[in-house]
């Protein structure tokens, strides 16, 4: 296993099931997990954080995410989650084992700015949800101020390629709309001042298809 592959399946995992758990980050979780029910696919699951914040009118929890370890680091999310846990896929952007119209809410928290193939994955969002579906989501996206926006651009590519993938450059209610979904937003602001302002923009809202 060369350097970059231990980096991305052994250590960004554990530093990603540290980071995306505590108080701060569910005020901002919590409210998007309220609103999924039924059959839910959580795009990006890593160590299963989103758990404990669906609500019990969620019946099922499909899994989409790469991630080895982080599925490993899940397990005790799962057994306590006391509903089925099945993860379906390894690539958001490939949900061919599941049926057209067989989801009744897509969830994602802060997973489609790592998702390579981000378009591809969103249209398979929606060709998944049933009639009436939505897919809820918590994402940091590109600011809407030109000086936050240069220096994303600036640290992009050092940091996709220290982050998994990660970009903190991509607008991602536009890129959700233009996959088919007409976009609601519930709160976007920043988080963090200063030099934390590239990595700070939250969008959270809901999508339903067009």
């Amino acid at each position: 296993m060369g350097p970059r592959r231990w980096w991305d399946e052994r250590v960004l995992p554990r530093l990603t099931h540290r980071a995306c758990q505590g108080a701060d980050v569910d005020r901002w979780r919590a409210p998007v997990c309220a609103r999924a029910q039924g059959v839910v696919l959580d795009i990006g699951f890593g160590s299963g954080p989103n758990l404990e914040h669906y609500p019990v009118a969620v019946t099922r929890v499909l899994v989409a995410d790469p991630s080895d370890l982080a599925w490993e680091l899940a397990s005790a999310r799962v057994a306590a989650f006391g509903r089925p846990v099945e993860r379906v896929s390894l690539d958001a952007a490939d949900l061919s084992a599941l049926a057209d119209g067989s989801v009744d809410t897509v969830v994602t928290a802060w997973a489609l700015c790592t998702v390579p193939e981000v378009e591809r994955a969103l249209a398979e969002a929606r060709r998944v949800l049933r009639p009436g579906g939505a897919l809820h989501f918590v994402e940091h996206s590109l600011a809407p101020d030109p000086g936050t926006v240069r220096v994303q651009r600036f640290v992009q590519p050092v940091w996709g390629r220290m982050a998994g993938g990660c970009h903190v450059d991509r607008d991602l209610p536009r890129v959700i709309e233009a996959a088919g979904f007409e976009v609601t937003l519930d709160r976007a602001r920043y988080i963090a001042p200063g030099p934390m302002r590239a990595w700070s923009w939250f969008v959270t809202g809901s999508a339903r298809p067009t």
